[in-house]
């Protein structure tokens, strides 16, 4: 019958919270001691991130000569890791910006974490390439600055620059969108601290907020300006990224697929890692009534929609080498399926393509703990997705004579495990600081469900 309401759905936020409930419940763990949950992630996170400071402090000291490259394969760990980072920085921006511009109402209790997790993932991938250099603290000269070095200056043309001013832009942007956000929350908890360094810093930083028509207005055309401005990064970055390879003429890189195959993966890949950090934050920050069942169902089929477009994008790789008619090409997907990285291969199209389509069942993604497994999975096979496309084309190239095996060394597995410390310390530092839930944002959703009709 016409006009009859839908089936209802639960609220976006449960507890049948009020405007002060909201405020009282986000600015709680900032106010009082943190957890013990809290405090064991921290340690845990914060101990790996020391062995990865100590083994890059011994590959600085000794030289790149540390890791396990060789004559054929000059990118192996670095850049694979460069890579999965810089994808996983993809999520914060889809979700903050583009479902922010198609009013996507459950995205206000997410947006604010995939955020932060966009800038911590940037600062990740950032640190390989200058690692990679053998000289880090060398790593100003990749900027166009007046020097006494005459004619030397950096080549423009080279894809490591490209990738230096891809993403300092993404950075740039993603840093004053997350800000911007944020001036509200600031204020509210600089008007409930009472003293000391951190109201001083939320004073500060608030901008002289005061909530007014005049103040909302100006905020939400900014944030708008900027959420358009923040789109077309999700593909121009990852799109430059998957140019170093394309570029070339390497079997298994020389082709046009890359780019849209780089920007549905990091997408895939950061969608999960949101849904990750989402689960972890509900527990440790006891979130369970604004991080709900409804935005984890959501964030699932997020994820099984990126999946179903990766594993296309397996299809089309392979269908591509064997249309092409050419020798090396087809040789290329020969040592990608059955060549020494096969396993890896494998491995990769199980947990990317076969694994998220239990997704399907709604049995499957209202169970947290395995939903939370299922999204760590699809990280692992992401990783190892970067990781066959960058060795599996460089330890099989041309000539015969010139192949090789590639095997990372602990220090190469140190630096990884340390980039992952540094991940999760920020993203905990970040919750026991700052408000992880949009305070203002949630707000305007309070006892909204999207299944009743109006």
């Amino acid at each position: 019958m016409a006009g009859a309401p839908l089936i209802a759905e639960s609220p976006l936020i449960g507890g049948n919270k009020s405007l002060a409930d909201v405020t009282a419940d986000v600015c709680a763990p900032l106010q009082r001691r943190a957890s013990l949950l809290w405090w064991a992630a921290f340690l845990v996170s914060f101990s790996v991130l020391v062995l990865g400071v100590v083994a890059v402090t011994y590959q600085s000291i000794v030289g790149i000569g540390t890791w396990g490259l060789n004559r054929g394969v000059g990118w192996a760990f670095d850049i694979t890791n460069f890579v999965f980072w810089i994808g996983i920085g993809h999520a914060g921006t889809l979700i903050s910006a583009i479902l922010f511009l198609f009013r996507q109402r459950w995205r206000n209790s997410v947006n604010r974490a995939a955020e932060a997790m966009t800038l911590f993932a940037v600062i990740c991938a950032g640190l390989f390439p200058i690692i990679h250099m053998g000289r880090p603290w060398l790593f100003y000269w990749m900027l166009p600055y007046p020097n006494t070095r005459g004619p030397l200056w950096i080549n423009f043309r080279s894809a490591l620059v490209w990738d230096f001013f891809a993403i300092a832009t993404y950075f740039l942007i993603s840093l004053v969108f997350w800000y911007v956000g944020l001036v509200p929350d600031l204020a509210t908890l600089r008007d409930r601290v009472k003293s000391g360094w951190y109201r001083c810093c939320a004073d500060f930083f608030s901008l002289g907020w005061n909530g007014s028509g005049r103040t909302w207005h100006r905020y939400e055309s900014v944030y708008l300006i900027l959420a358009g401005l923040a789109t077309p990064l999700v593909v121009s970055v990852h799109s430059v990224v998957s140019a170093d390879f394309a570029t070339t003429l390497l079997p298994g890189w020389h082709t046009t697929l890359l780019p849209p195959y780089f920007v549905t993966g990091a997408i895939f890949s950061g969608v999960a890692m949101v849904l990750t950090l989402m689960l972890i934050a509900r527990k440790t920050m006891r979130l369970e009534d604004y991080i709900t069942t409804r935005h984890v169902d959501a964030m699932t089929k997020l994820v099984l929609a990126t999946s179903g477009l990766v594993a296309l994008a397996y299809i089309m790789e392979a269908f591509t080498a064997l249309y092409s008619g050419n020798f090396y090409e087809h040789f290329a997907l020969q040592n990608r399926l059955g060549g020494p990285l096969a396993w890896g291969y494998w491995l990769m199209v199980v947990c990317n393509a076969l694994i998220p389509q239990l997704f399907w069942l709604r049995g499957v993604r209202t169970c947290l703990p395995l939903v939370f497994v299922i999204s760590v999975v699809v990280n692992v096979g992401m990783w190892f997705e970067r990781f066959i496309i960058i060795v599996t084309a460089l330890e099989r190239d041309f000539l015969p004579s010139s192949w090789t095996e590639y095997a990372p060394t602990s220090i190469e597995l140190a630096t990884l495990a340390g980039s992952f410390g540094l991940f999760f310390t920020c993203f905990l530092l970040f919750c026991r600081f700052l408000p992880t839930i949009a305070i203002a944002e949630v707000k305007s959703v309070l006892g909204h469900s999207p299944g009743v009709a109006p």
